[in-house]
């Protein structure tokens, strides 16, 4: 929760641009109260910049990347054009989430009838470090609230997880594939069966697994979950446990991804 004074070189931030000119554009520094960087018209895109005005705008939002800092002298160059696409749109999100964590860490400071600072000192400092952000942990303490408690010890904690239940939606991620599954065993329809129910067979409550029969011998397997890592290595595992038992019964499982995934 605690910011530094400055940014450091590298590091992506959200401004404000608030002042256009010919050679560049000063941005104040949504993040860092009371500083200002400037992006130089060699920074604004790739190629040649005929006008300014067509790149930026006052009030216009931008992200951009800190090229330099010059304490001593209290300047930040920064650099439009060095952020793809991806970039900005994963530093905008999380600018937003940490807008809401703070709204929301007011409310759970209402809730308790004391200030944000002292819940900050008390718990919100420590919880920002130990999830990564302050948004994180009220998505933890949402998503996983039993976990949360035996993680955290105080009489904030029941209020905080309220206040993140109340106003959270944990979001989940679906990834679909084929599977093509042979089996020339008399019973070879039986053990077909018995082999897609082994793959829907998920060890997590908050992972589902589902086969539909598309037209012999093609399936569709989609897994759904809090997130494509996880997505991904419960799918390769419920593949492998029908491939297991198929291939103990003479038969053979081939797994395409989705196109388009």
């Amino acid at each position: 929760m605690m910011k530094k004074e400055y940014p450091e070189e590298g590091e992506l931030i959200v401004g404000t641009v608030i002042k256009v000119q010919g050679f560049g554009a000063f941005v104040s520094l949504d993040e860092y109260p009371h500083k200002e960087g400037f992006i130089h018209i060699s920074e604004i895109a790739t190629g040649w910049v005929k006008r300014i005005r067509n790149h930026v705008r006052e009030k216009q939002k931008v992200v951009c990347k800190v090229v330099r800092v010059d304490q001593s002298k209290q300047h930040i160059d920064l650099s439009l054009k060095r952020v793809n696409e991806h970039q900005r749109r994963d530093k905008v999100q999380e600018f937003k989430n940490n807008q809401k964590s703070w709204k929301l860490f007011e409310m759970v400071a209402e809730a308790l009838n004391t200030s944000v600072d002292k819940c900050k000192q008390t718990f919100g400092d420590n919880l920002a470090q130990q999830y990564g952000s302050l948004y994180e942990a009220f998505e933890e303490s949402a998503y996983d609230p039993e976990g949360f408690r035996e993680e955290q010890t105080g009489d904030w904690v029941d209020a905080f997880i309220q206040v993140a239940q109340d106003n959270i939606s944990i979001p989940f991620v679906e990834i679909k594939g084929m599977l093509t599954v042979t089996c020339w065993l008399p019973d070879g329809v039986t053990y077909i069966r018995q082999a897609l129910q082994h793959a829907e067979e998920g060890e997590f409550e908050d992972v589902t697994i589902e086969v539909k029969y598309i037209g012999a011998p093609r399936y569709l397997i989609s897994v759904t979950a809090p997130d494509y890592k996880i997505a991904e290595e419960e799918m390769k595992k419920a593949v492998d446990r029908a491939e297991q038992y198929i291939t103990d019964k003479n038969g053979e499982i081939v797994f395409q991804r989705e196109m388009g995934e």
